[in-house]
């Protein structure tokens, strides 16, 4: 079952500049930093009431992000559902006719099991289903 909007991802050039930004935003301070080196990404997050944002900033001019940027410029990138079932989540959106870009979950950044939809099947919008990993 989907629970809640885990976090918005959003396509940043310069990390340090939107770091800023959002700062001055939210008022706070972003809350952690990760590199996600099998997608070639820094992530830095920030809460927001009970969701995140994640900026994502590429760390290889290959990598997904910066592909992304090229192709459609910088912001928002994904939108992400938290559920407590991954596993029978893609099952239910499978049946239902969605896609997905990978069908074999894999790690993500904070502490996350995650897959992504293919946007064709979500109306342009690209998104991730996470799920939190067992410690």
């Amino acid at each position: 079952m989907i629970l809640k909007i885990e976090h918005l991802g959003i396509a940043v050039a310069d990390a340090g500049k939107a770091i800023q930004t959002f700062e001055k935003l939210l008022g706070s301070c972003r809350t952690k930093v990760e590199e996600v080196a099998s997608e070639m990404v820094n992530t830095h997050f920030f809460r927001s009431g009970e969701s995140q944002i994640e900026l994502l900033e590429s760390t290889d001019p290959d990598g997904v992000i910066s592909k992304f940027i090229e192709k459609r410029g910088k912001g928002m990138h994904h939108i992400a559902f938290l559920t407590d079932d991954l596993e029978a989540e893609m099952k239910r959106l499978k049946s239902e006719g969605f896609e997905f870009i990978s069908e074999v979950p894999k790690k993500g950044a904070d502490n996350k099991l995650i897959c992504f939809l293919h946007p064709k099947f979500t109306e342009g919008v690209l998104v991730e289903l996470c799920q939190e990993m067992n410690h």
